[in-house]
């Protein structure tokens, strides 16, 4: 591309030699961050019986990083813009790395959830840069194929996460589901250090610390609506009020944009029509993921009585046809168009959630938990696909945040909704809890089924 610059010889136009390369050691950093939430959770027991943590701390050590890597990731994205996507990514994956080995050496609370807030921060600034160098690193149906690999390790991140968790706990101990992070973060910076590609900055002017707080404190108070919602409920006076505390957030940020001498972000981006499908399709893909795996976590160990471990290998399906999916959207998805693609998807979705409503047991559960995210995993594609296939260069790292934000909040909005759903079922064991699931699948597939009908219409025709 001729935006890449690169310390090899040849044509301004031709392709970065070594893009895939460095395709494929962002997206095992990318990978990393997404383990770290579902790989955590499996081992929060460990970690509160050995730490002395209370309810509260444990929620908190899981919150802690997904509210500072939900917060920030707009920040990352424009300090990829000004700084050059390059920088960003290098600072951010050292940032996750240091705080993994300061996490792993933790003996209370006050290091865990520190260590656990600088890992969001290294993880805000690494993910919407990684993704912005991947957009500016390859075009038209290269850009889908890439996207398509970037999709599959995202996506099915979370399920891997469950089995990882399980082995690493039942083997050397909780602590070493954040000293794993450092060898491969380590080996990971070294190496992208050495073949990553010095993009050109794409903006000039300052970073908006003023801009960066306001919409930081907003998503963050959001993302803690949404949280707090699946345990208190959404009418909850606290949840209630933080939700309008990030309204007021939000319309005060657009304010500020509007004065700012150097924006955080150029607002009319919000109204153009593939980023607003992308955005959405993002969001409820990730709700439909979290929700299937919450649902399946919670059905196969409080009903069906599998253990952690147990729970992770049934897992494994989940993980290896979300990244299938994932993968082959990649290729197909310049045939289909994103339109057609993304209904398919959710439709095999829908049709995946029913299954656990039509047919009880295990079997039942894994092979709805399975067709459901293999649907899903195509829709991770087209979310980048239909949101950045139009975006400037200098509009890479803005744009990828804004992806990257909706996508946490889908991860929340979904793990919220499906425990108010299924609240009866995950605080109740017996032959009688499984309706709570029931009335949760349900609220899935309706889910699913409806947005089928919304991209139909909102996605562009013929949008890649």
């Amino acid at each position: 591309m001729s935006d890449t610059e690169s310390t090899t010889t040849r044509a301004p136009d031709a392709p970065h030699p070594l893009r895939w390369t460095a395709l494929g050691l962002l997206g095992l950093a990318q990978l990393m961050l997404i383990l770290d939430i579902t790989v955590v959770a499996i081992a929060l027991p460990d970690m509160g019986a050995e730490l002395d943590l209370g309810r509260a701390a444990l929620t908190w050590v899981v919150s802690g990083y997904a509210l500072t890597f939900g917060s920030l990731m707009l920040l990352g994205g424009r300090a990829a813009d000004l700084f050059g996507p390059r920088q960003v990514v290098l600072a951010g994956l050292a940032v996750f790395t240091a705080a993994s080995l300061a996490a792993g050496l933790a003996t209370g609370a006050p290091l865990l959830l520190a260590s656990r807030i600088a890992q969001g921060a290294g993880a805000a600034l690494l993910s919407p840069a990684a993704l912005s160098v991947v957009v500016r690193l390859f075009d038209g149906d290269e850009r889908n194929r890439a996207l398509g690999i970037w999709s599959a390790l995202g996506g099915g991140g979370a399920a891997l996460g469950v089995l990882l968790g399980g082995l690493i706990t039942a083997g050397p101990g909780w602590a070493w589901v954040f000293f794993v992070n450092v060898p491969v973060g380590l080996a990971v910076l070294v190496s992208l250090a050495r073949i990553l590609p010095s993009l050109p900055r794409a903006a000039t002017g300052s970073l908006d610390i003023p801009g960066a707080v306001l919409v930081a404190a907003a998503t963050g108070a959001l993302i803690y609506a949404l949280i707090r919602a699946g345990d208190h409920g959404w009418l909850d006076l606290v949840t209630v009020v933080l939700a309008f505390g990030a309204a007021v957030g939000y319309a005060a940020f657009a304010l500020w944009q509007r004065r700012a001498a150097a924006p955080l972000m150029d607002l009319r981006l919000l109204g153009r029509r593939p980023l607003v499908a992308g955005t959405f399709v993002i969001t409820v893909t990730t709700a439909l993921m979290v929700g299937a795996f919450f649902l399946g976590s919670f059905y196969l160990q409080n009903l069906q009585g599998h253990g952690a471990l147990m729970t992770g290998v049934l897992f494994l399906p989940v993980a290896l046809l979300t990244m299938a999916a994932a993968a082959a959207a990649g290729r197909v998805i310049g045939v289909l168009g994103a339109r057609l693609l993304a209904v398919i998807s959710l439709a095999v979705a829908a049709a995946g959630f029913l299954v656990p409503v039509l047919w009880s047991g295990t079997a039942a559960m894994v092979t709805g938990v399975s067709v459901a995210p293999a649907g899903l995993g195509g829709l991770f594609v087209v979310a980048s696909a239909t949101a950045l296939a139009s975006v400037a260069p200098q509009e890479a790292g803005v744009a990828s945040g804004i992806v990257s934000t909706f996508h946490e909040f889908g991860a929340s909005a979904g793990a919220a909704a499906v425990s108010s759903a299924a609240a009866t079922s995950i605080a109740a064991t017996g032959a009688r809890s499984a309706s709570g699931f029931d009335d949760a699948f349900l609220v899935a597939t309706g889910l699913a089924a409806v947005s089928a009908v919304i991209v139909r219409w909102l996605i562009p025709a013929k949008q890649q």
